[in-house]
């Protein structure tokens, strides 16, 4: 855990500023999910019939999700009853609890957590949730490669599974998963559809469309055994609608030279620049 957060400690130094602007988690990905060449992705998926829309890139490479995750725990949180509603429950902040991020120092409500992406919220809903429910909701999901063990010998699944650690997804699992998440056919109740699809939103673009989406950055680990931050790569995965049709999307970039900022937000905002104009070809 100390090693973690010395990891984020130096990303935040390295972005700066950005992060205050979306502080998505960035960690240590396993050393078998790097590759020489840079990982990188686009992909979409028509939610109706699955087709693939476009694909470009290694849409397969299993990397930890990050807080692209938190999709995943708000659909449990709601499901189980622990999260409410977008502004239930608010949870206190303890002093005990690892706020590496300023911005994490405060009391949270679901709305918050997923804005911030506070790793302690998240861990406060697994928790309640529990271990043999938490991991039955993984594997009822599909979600990616479904490992939910944590670090070894750390028996830390519950909390850390999805953080830099034992729990990968590929792009193209990510939109399976996302599919299911908007034509309402995972193993949880309409309300936390429902609920998690609110709290996603996103913006609405000029042309009629409604974007939802989260972010997640991350840093591979180098021969040296070290955070590589000259390669960090960006999440954005979520989807667009326009009341008739649905698409479902993954992007994965990942930096070859270091670059100021988190690669989550800097992918998301890219990504938005792009999307009316792909949504018009598609």
């Amino acid at each position: 855990m100390w090693a973690r957060a010395v990891t984020v400690a130096a990303l935040a130094a390295i972005a700066g500023g950005n992060f205050a602007l979306q502080p998505a988690l960035a960690w240590s990905v396993s050393p078998s999910a790097q590759s020489v060449a840079a990982l990188n992705c686009t992909t979409f998926v028509d939610a109706a019939s699955g087709n693939a829309l476009l694909r470009e890139g290694d849409c397969t490479a299993r990397i930890t999700p990050v807080s692209t995750f938190n999709i995943a725990v708000s659909l449990m949180g709601f499901d189980s009853g622990f999260l409410k509603d977008q502004h239930a429950p608010l949870l206190p902040y303890r002093e005990s609890y690892r706020a590496w991020n300023k911005e994490w120092r405060r009391d949270m409500d679901p709305s918050q957590w997923i804005s911030y992406s506070a790793v302690w919220y998240a861990q406060q809903v697994t928790q309640h949730i529990g271990r043999e429910r938490f991991e039955r909701y993984v594997q009822d999901f599909g979600y990616g490669n479904r490992d939910t063990g944590g670090d070894r010998s750390k028996d830390n699944g519950l909390t850390w599974s999805w953080v830099g650690s034992s729990l990968q997804i590929s792009p193209d699992e990510q939109t399976k998963f996302l599919r299911k998440l908007v034509r309402k056919e995972l193993p949880v109740s309409q309300h936390a559809h429902e609920q998690t699809a609110r709290l996603l939103k996103v913006k609405d673009l000029p042309n009629g469309w409604q974007v939802f989406g989260k972010t997640g950055t991350g840093a591979p680990v180098g021969p040296d055994g070290k955070d590589d931050y000259s390669r960090s790569y960006g999440w954005f995965v979520g989807w667009a609608t326009n009341g008739q049709r649905t698409i479902v999307f993954a992007r994965l970039v990942q930096d070859e030279t270091l670059i100021e900022g988190a690669a989550g937000p800097r992918t998301k905002e890219a990504f938005l620049r792009e999307l009316p104009a792909q949504l018009a070809k598609l």
